[in-house]
């Protein structure tokens, strides 16, 4: 069957490619989604590494494809928007979620590269795009999947577990109980376990859109002012899609990302251990430090936003922004049930002169980042989801815009697709490699590794100076 193949790179060869269906069927139905589900209609993508392990070495190929598959049938069934396809409405122009039972796709691989000669796996590597399943799109949202898999044995007799997932369907956390579900269901080498997962929440008509629907907008103020101007992420990943339309069915089509998302960028991973957070720590608040709450996300993003606007060389009198996910699930009013599945997050931001914030002290920072979080409420989340729908304003260069995606929280490594612990996850390259991730260390857990794109001019100077006060 077809090959991916790239010239320095070893040969992936698929085996087997098939579609993957709820068992038993779901009623078919369209679940309207919100202006949240919406921004970004694309598939994203992790690769779980499992290194060999004699429990499973001896394991063909063949019976590890049927558990994932047969997994992935009975997860379908609970999750089963994730068997659907995205549907546009021809009255208003916008995506709805269709549950039409049209399956996931899943996709069987060998290669002979062994995984200790990819060296060290928290480093992005282009090979790594070769173990994950990307559907052809030509615009058309009803013929993509939402869920694609693609399990690659190596030569060494270890795994990859290459996963993509539409955001429109899943955000992070939704990502993680799915993926968490799909684990448990699999029974390779164990049983299936008795773990305790929220039943998904699929009905947002009842609960996210209801609730950003019926209550009442703010007449002005910040919350207002300030979702106006804050997402500029998905604002800037529709600017590049909708840039290649060609249909009246294709308001979203992908196409050729413009040239900045084609750039020449590094992706370079940093790995900070809890000794080193805890150092930082010390030198920003000295003797104060007890009497100063702060998480280790909001000093990390503090520095990480000082470090990098300073290693780009701002101007003193440009105005550089910071901005990072909320989750609202808690924020809402009433809170969203447990399990909701779906996107239920909205940006945060700062916005500082470049010359205010290095001079600015670390602590001033974090402050500024605590106050963005704590403004982020129910209001706030209901000005946010309306704004989507208006005008947006012009859009800031990247290089003034810093963007934190925290997954500290959501221990990717830790779900057990074979057998223990996954050696490393790797999320692939993202529609803006700029983004920068914070990811719970899979050997140290108050440990923190951080992937960012950055320009090979400015890679050394970033390093120098987010690494200054971490050693």
């Amino acid at each position: 069957m077809a090959t991916k193949h790239d010239k320095n790179v070893p040969t992936v060869r698929v085996t087997k490619i098939i579609p993957v269906l709820p068992k038993p069927l779901h009623p078919q139905q369209i679940i309207h989604l919100s202006n949240l589900d919406r921004q970004c209609p694309l598939l994203m993508y992790v690769v779980f590494f499992y290194k060999s392990s004699g429990a499973f070495q001896n394991l063909s190929l063949g019976s590890v494809f049927s558990c994932f598959k047969s997994g992935l049938e009975e997860t379908l069934s609970i999750w089963y928007p994730a068997a659907g396809r995205l549907s546009l409405n021809p009255g208003d122009g916008n995506l709805n979620l269709w549950c039409s039972n049209g399956g996931a796709v899943l996709v069987e691989a060998v290669t002979d590269a062994k995984i200790i000669e990819l060296g060290d796996l928290s480093q992005y590597k282009a090979f790594f795009e070769h173990l994950v399943y990307k559907p052809d799109f030509h615009g058309n949202f009803s013929e993509m999947p939402l869920v694609v898999a693609q399990v690659t044995r190596f030569g060494c007799g270890g795994y990859s577990i290459g996963i993509g997932a539409s955001h429109s369907l899943f955000d992070g956390p939704a990502t993680y109980d799915f993926l968490h579900a799909w684990a448990s269901s699999s029974a390779i080498l164990k049983q299936k376990r008795g773990v305790e997962l929220y039943k998904p929440v699929h009905e947002r008509g009842t609960l996210l859109v209801d609730n950003l629907g019926l209550a009442k907008l703010p007449e002005s103020g910040s919350f207002v002012t300030r979702a106006v101007a804050i997402d500029h992420l998905y604002q800037l990943i529709k600017q590049a899609m909708t840039a290649h339309t060609t249909g009246p069915d294709t308001k979203f089509a992908t196409g050729t990302l413009p040239a900045v998302w084609n750039s020449n960028l590094v992706l370079k991973t940093f790995h900070l251990s809890g000794a080193m957070i805890e150092s930082l720590k010390s030198k920003v608040f000295g003797e104060r430090r007890g009497s100063f709450p702060c998480s280790s996300f909001d000093l990390l993003a503090a520095h990480l936003w000082k470090a990098r606007t300073k290693a780009l060389g701002m101007r003193k009198g440009a105005m550089v922004c910071l901005q990072f996910a909320v989750d609202i699930r808690n924020k809402m009013v009433p809170p969203l049930s447990k399990g909701f599945s779906g996107n239920a997050y909205v940006l945060a931001s700062v916005a500082l002169a470049a010359e205010e914030l290095e001079s600015g002290s670390h602590e001033a920072i974090i402050e500024k980042i605590k106050d963005a979080k704590n403004s982020i409420s129910n209001d706030y989340v209901i000005a946010y989801n309306q704004a989507l729908e208006g005008t947006q304003g012009s859009l800031p260069p990247l290089n003034e815009l810093t963007l934190v995606s925290d997954w500290t929280r959501m221990p990717f490594h830790k779900i057990d697709f074979l057998h223990g612990e996954a050696a490393y996850v790797s999320p692939l390259l993202s529609p803006i490699p700029q983004v920068a991730y914070f990811m719970q260390s899979p050997i140290d857990l108050r440990g923190v590794d951080l992937r960012i794109g950055l320009f090979p001019q400015t890679l050394d100077a970033f390093s120098q100076q987010f690494l200054s006060n971490l050693q």
